[in-house]
């Protein structure tokens, strides 16, 4: 067997800026989703008006990450990957001076293009630079966009919402894009031009992947507000979807140089890795998303009040993520046992959490938060390795576009479906108190009358979230049968044997 290579400081250096610019797409876009009441009303939009701002920027964010992977590869990753971030940065800048809601939503859409790009770059890299034996430390580190992302986004959005100017919410990310452009392009290496790809690019899959991508994201997120199929624009768009997403997969297929090859789903661990990534975005909302609604909703607490909740998750990741890889970096370690101890530790805090009553405070949560900040990483890091292991280097950039991409349609899907759930399950369990609340009125003292209408609201809050909670157990159910039923048992990264 071969001496292990070593990771050279400067190609190190490129990596790291990599994920400074990967974590500062995903950042992004949380903030601004947890700020957006505070966005609209410096902006003077209604609730209308603004759901366009979170609508173009994830459609055009999940179209990205479908095309980018080619366009490194085409470009070079380097030149592409400088130029999205300081794109990204610099439309950050951009986007508070808009002057109308016309350039508001196009500088978004653009914005929403360069940060899509920069999360596929990373997997990319990870697969294509590290060395065998760090790979999985790599992998680790693309982990963090799951897992450290989307709980230090609440910190900053109470940072710079609570206590600084509100533009702050957009240009913070300026100073990390100009960190992770500059070590980019000093660390990784220049590759040449490859304009003769363009002779076989795929135009029809890329046409008919955006269409159905775009179509189906935009969609989603205004079909609850325009009710669905009762409007001409959701129904259009959705039938899109349904017409370009089948043809996308069709061409896919066939076609010489696909953005997606479809091919690698055969490999049952690379499709265990796609399906488990892309339910463990709904899963990861128990421990993000649901318990800072809650806590607003129902105590009214302020997103710098639920801050040190989210730091609890968020830190330690810098330390667990990589724990796992150490752990999982074992040729006697079977990483879908740790898979199955995550998804223990994750479950187990669902359930704990589904009983919440309308007296908890966040001091009621650390405990639960404690839970997932070992277990996200623990499903998280052991799938990558099972999914990347049965890839090539060459295939690197077919894998990043499909895990990220359906990643990205995924993180849409769970945001809209937990909407909903909470507005419609919160409707029915409102109707059911006020029908108790009338029959027992006349019985009830004129003083308990006054602030019942709150107590109602606070309750009926209380039991969706705690029927959001359950219904996430049914997502970790199925997660451990899938987990159950698809991977083989793997490896990690062996050295090469020269003959």
């Amino acid at each position: 067997m071969t001496a292990s290579p070593t990771l050279q400081p400067r190609l190190a250096l490129g990596l790291v800026g990599v994920l400074i610019a990967a974590l500062t797409s995903g950042i992004n876009d949380r903030v601004t989703d947890i700020a957006l009441a505070d966005l609209l009303g410096a902006y003077g939009l209604g609730h209308d008006e603004g759901s366009w701002f979170t609508s173009l920027y994830a459609a055009a964010e999940v179209c990205a990450m479908l095309l980018a992977p080619w366009f490194a590869v085409t470009f070079s990753l380097r030149r592409f990957a400088v130029t999205a971030t300081l794109a990204f940065g610099l439309l950050g800048m951009l986007v508070p001076l808009a002057p109308n809601l016309s350039s508001l939503l196009l500088l978004r859409v653009l914005q929403g293009v360069a940060g899509g790009a920069l999360p596929p770059l990373l997997m990319t890299a990870a697969l294509r630079f590290l060395p065998w034996h760090i790979k999985l430390y790599g992998l680790s580190a693309y982990a963090l966009t799951a897992t450290f992302g989307p709980n230090l986004a609440l910190p900053l959005a109470a940072l710079w919402s609570e206590n600084a100017d509100w533009r702050l919410l957009m240009w913070q990310i300026v100073p990390s894009c100009l960190v992770g452009g500059a070590l980019i392009a000093y660390g990784l290496p220049q590759d040449p031009l490859r304009l003769e790809r363009w002779r076989q690019f795929d135009w029809r899959g890329a046409l008919l992947g955006v269409a159905g991508l775009g179509s189906l994201v935009i969609g989603l997120t205004q079909g609850e507000r325009l009710d669905w199929f009762a409007s001409p624009l959701v129904a259009g768009l959705l039938l899109s979807a349904a017409v370009c997403l089948p043809l996308f997969v069709l061409n896919e297929w066939f076609h010489p140089l696909p953005l997606f090859k479809l091919q690698l789903l055969a490999r049952r661990n690379f499709a265990f890795g796609i399906a488990t990534l892309m339910l463990f975005m709904f899963l990861g909302l128990a421990g993000s998303a649901l318990p800072s609604a809650y806590l607003a909703t129902v105590q009214g607490y302020r997103p710098l009040q639920t801050m040190p909740l989210a730091m609890t998750v968020a830190l330690p990741q810098l330390v667990v993520a990589p724990l796992v890889a150490f752990v999982i970096n074992r040729n006697w370690v079977d990483a879908r046992y740790v898979i199955a101890l995550g998804l223990a530790l994750l479950t187990s805090a669902t359930v704990l959490a589904s009983q919440v009553t309308g007296v908890w405070i966040r001091d009621d949560f650390y405990a639960l938060q404690l839970l997932h900040t070992f277990g996200q990483p623990m499903v998280v890091v052991p799938l990558l390795m099972l999914a990347t292991g049965v890839i090539h280097p060459l295939e690197g950039p077919f894998a990043s576009a499909m895990v990220n991409s359906l990643r990205g349609l995924a993180s849409v899907l769970a945001g809209v479906a937990l909407e909903n759930f909470v507005t419609h399950r919160e409707h029915m369990h409102s109707n059911h108190l006020l029908d108790q609340v009338a029959l027992r009125a006349p019985q009830l003292p004129q003083a308990d009358l006054a602030g019942l209408a709150e107590r109602v609201r606070q309750q009926a809050f209380t039991l969706t979230f705690a029927d959001a909670w359950l219904a996430l157990v049914a997502i970790a159910l199925g997660l451990a049968l899938i987990l159950w039923l698809l991977p083989v048992r793997a490896y990690p990264p062996q050295p090469p044997v020269t003959p």
